[in-house]
């Protein structure tokens, strides 16, 4: 069941567990929504920062009135995500509805987000090679909670790096899930008409033919994986050599037995051979067009927990052709969007 096909309202007064805050204490803990307090800013509102009176630290996140979808969004995140309990997750201390005004509390993490760091070429160096492995493992064993030890499973939809909150030790928090979908005990994928998550991110099944399960979130991940050891985005083929796409890139070099190219120059000093060599064909594995052959997120824990399984063979991951090969139809197709999402290329992703 579709979350937001259900009046917010109603369903947060049967489902939550967690506090009401009043709206007045919120205004007073972000400074009347001051500018200098926004910590980023999404579809469908902004976030702040605020201080609760024991001086507690707070993210807020406020939803833009007037927008029917991200109630929806609201809908599903607080319902959702209340329910959730696990280390590798962002944790939801509270919610407040006022009138127009619909606000999520979260616990604030002072080291924001996974691209803050990243993707910027001045704070990229504080990830060394063993904070990114064990970026990698954390989101890994966050995915197999919502996947099958949760009390439901949830499909999360929109992994990304933006995604991806950091601790005070960099440990990875989950965050986002308005556009998460709930199965039932023997749904194993679902359809929609309504695409909706971040091009480059998304599965091809999903993208394509708008067919989501426990897979899409793992193709998701081995994207995240590959941008994690690279250092580059999936969407920034200028920064990785001559080929159409990150995915492109690392398959070629791992056929031709290259992989070490595929390496972060910023960590080349200090990485582990072996163990990015696991997560480069992890992350292969995570990709592949068959969603059958991508594995569970579960066999990709115990892959990372004993490295000295023999992993399956990667196959060649979706859509990947030669960039001269790319049909001039596909290019303008790429640069359509889908719910205000860019798609800037329909291959290799």
């Amino acid at each position: 069941m579709l979350l937001g096909n259900l009046r917010s309202q109603e369903l947060i007064e049967q489902n939550l567990e967690f506090s009401h805050v009043n709206f007045e204490y919120v205004v007073a803990a972000t400074n009347n929504f001051s500018d200098s307090n926004i910590l980023g800013k999404g579809g469908f509102g902004k976030v702040y920062k605020g201080k609760l009176e024991g001086g507690r630290e707070v993210a807020v996140k406020r939803l833009n009135t007037g927008c029917t979808q991200g109630i929806e969004h609201f809908t599903n995140e607080v319902v959702l995500i209340d329910k959730l309990q696990h280390k590798n997750l962002v944790r939801l201390l509270g919610c407040c509805i006022h009138g127009d005004e619909k606000l999520l509390i979260f616990e604030y993490l002072r080291n924001k987000s996974l691209d803050y760091f990243l993707f910027d070429d001045s704070k990229k160096p504080i990830l060394d090679w063993q904070t990114r492995f064990n970026i990698i493992k954390g989101v890994a064993r966050g995915l197999v909670y919502l996947h099958q030890d949760s009390r439901m499973r949830v499909i999360h939809r929109d992994l990304k790096a933006s995604n991806i909150l950091l601790d005070e030790e960099m440990s990875p928090k989950i965050s986002d899930f308005g556009m998460a979908r709930i199965f039932g005990g023997n749904q194993h994928q679902a359809n929609t008409k309504h695409v909706v998550g971040t091009y480059g991110y998304m599965s091809p099944e999903y993208a394509m033919e708008g067919i989501f399960s426990v897979k899409s979130d793992t193709y998701s991940f081995g994207v995240l994986v590959l941008e994690l050891i690279s250092g580059c985005k999936i969407s920034s083929t200028h920064l990785i050599m001559d080929f159409p796409n990150l995915i492109a890139c690392a398959w070629s070099l791992w056929k031709d037995g290259k992989a070490e190219k595929f390496v972060d120059s910023i960590i080349l000093e200090c990485y582990s051979l072996n163990e990015f060599l696991l997560c480069i064909h992890v992350g292969l594995l995570c990709v592949q067009e068959d969603p059958n052959a991508r594995p569970l997120m579960s066999s990709v824990v115990a892959m990372f927990e004993n490295e000295a399984t023999t992993l399956p063979t990667s196959k060649q991951p979706a859509y990947f052709v030669p960039r001269n090969c790319m049909a001039e139809g596909a290019r303008e197709d790429a640069n359509k969007s889908v719910n205000s999402t860019s798609l800037t290329t329909l291959q290799g992703r």
